[in-house]
């Protein structure tokens, strides 16, 4: 009897990063500008124990079912010019779609609050390193929230979810809190400006950061030496080994 072939299963590759969003939602207090947090759990497989904003993969899901305006995607589209999802450029609008679909989705899930594709301004893109066992292409979003709208904790994935002040972020990294490389940078960034208005107002290049596993000592080398520099200048443009940054290119406004 002959052998009937057994069907081939894809494999995934591993090394390629997946496409990932994260969204940082912001508000001004008393304690200065604060940022939405989640302590992401000790029994993560990534980033256990570490600091993030709330996020996660792009699925199939974010893929199709939306309408949205094409001025926002055209915007949105053009903040991302330099990253992978403009490769083909055809495909910009369409992958800007999907990032936009997975952050309201994930804010909706993790945070219990329905944001408007409005209310997602492009702020960075981060790359995890090669060599991790999981790698994500990373697109971050800062936002705000409605008055008397407040953020929920309701993910498995972390162990506690609140407003801290960026701040107190920034000064008790390392010492009491673990914090990776692009959400330091990040909160750099925004203790820089230090309000919630400006932040959102801001029109910024935003540059692609690919740091292999060896640049990562050097980040924070060079935080240490430059933290009296503007962040989006001493950091993400300071030439650190294994970084691929394209050059510079103003948004449209």
């Amino acid at each position: 009897m002959p052998q009937v072939p057994r069907k081939q299963i894809p494999q995934v590759d591993e090394s390629r990063p997946r496409l990932a969003v994260s969204v940082i939602l912001i508000r001004d207090s008393a304690k200065g500008l604060e940022v939405f947090v989640q302590h992401r759990a000790s029994t993560m497989d990534f980033a256990a124990g570490a600091v993030a904003f709330p996020g996660g993969r792009v699925d199939d899901v974010d893929s199709s079912g939306w309408y949205f305006d094409h001025e926002i995607l055209v915007a949105h589209a053009a903040a991302w010019e330099n990253s992978d999802i403009s490769d083909p450029p055809s495909e910009a609008s369409l992958n800007a779609g999907r990032l936009i679909a997975a952050a309201l989705r994930e804010v909706a899930e993790e945070c219990g609050i329905f944001l408007d594709q409005a209310d997602l301004t492009p702020w960075a893109n981060w790359v995890t390193p090669e060599g991790q066992p999981k790698r994500f292409d990373t697109y971050f979003f800062i936002s705000t929230v409605g008055a008397g709208v407040e953020p929920l904790h309701q993910t498995t994935e972390a162990s506690e979810s609140l407003w801290m002040p960026v701040a107190q972020l920034v000064e008790n990294q390392g010492a009491m809190l673990k914090v990776l490389p692009p959400t330091l940078s990040i909160l750099d960034e925004l203790n820089e400006i230090g309000a919630a208005t400006p932040a959102l107002d801001l029109k910024r290049s935003i540059i692609p950061v690919r740091l292999h596993r060896d640049g990562i000592e050097e980040f924070y080398r060079v935080r240490r030496q430059r933290r009296g520099v503007a962040p989006a200048q001493s950091i993400l443009n300071s030439g650190a080994p294994g970084r691929a940054l394209p050059a510079a290119r103003e948004r449209p406004h």
